[in-house]
Order: structure tokens, then C-alpha cells, then sequence
């Protein structure tokens, strides 16, 4: 068990452009994700809303060994070089988190 938090990046995403997210986006952004050692939790296309009036088409979820190192990743030129794609393909809410150190 590790005693240091885990960092997460958390997406709500509606495709608006499915050729160029699914063309150019993601075979450049999996790189940058494996250079981060980014692991991918959840990538839904059907996420079920239990509790309020939101419509959300897809949501991602990725861990990351530390918040520095999401961090680090959003920040990286690597990734802001390939950003531009999913923001003229997609309209995204994004979020980066920390995780809770866990206690036993």
C-alpha cells in the first residue's frame, strides 16, 4: 500500500467532432498518456446521471502516480501540443484531483 495520494484527471466530454477526436486526437494523446504512465479507470460512453439535471455524453477518469504528475502532464508541451484537437472536437469539462492517502 502506497502512502502518498494518487493523482486523477476527470473528463465530461460531448464529442461534437467524432472524426477528428477519434482520428487525430486520441492516436496522439495515448502517447503522451503512456509517457505519464496515465492509467485509464473508467472511459464511458454511457454514464448513468443518478442525481441532478445534467446530460453527460462520456466521461474519462485517469490516474496518475502522484497530482504532481498529472499536473505535470496537463502542463507538459507534449500534451499542449495535441490539446488543440479535443478542444475543436469536443466540449469538455475538465478536472484534476487529488486522491485520499489511504489509512490502512
Amino acid at each position: 500500500m502506497t502512502d502518498r495520494n494518487k493523482g486523477y484527471i476527470f473528463a465530461e466530454l460531448e464529442v461534437t467532432d467524432p472524426e477528428l477526436f477519434y482520428s487525430e486526437y486520441m492516436p496522439r494523446v495515448r502517447p503522451v498518456l503512456d509517457k505519464y504512465q496515465a492509467k485509464f479507470l473508467i472511459a464511458s460512453d454511457a454514464p448513468k446521471v443518478l442525481e441532478g439535471d445534467r446530460v453527460v455524453k462520456r466521461i474519462v477518469f485517469i490516474e496518475f502516480e502522484s497530482p504532481a504528475r498529472a499536473d505535470e502532464f496537463y502542463h507538459s508541451k507534449d500534451y499542449q501540443d495535441v490539446i488543440d484537437y479535443r478542444f475543436r472536437s469536443a466540449r469538455t469539462h475538465l478536472y484534476m484531483m487529488d486522491g485520499v492517502v489511504p489509512t490502512n
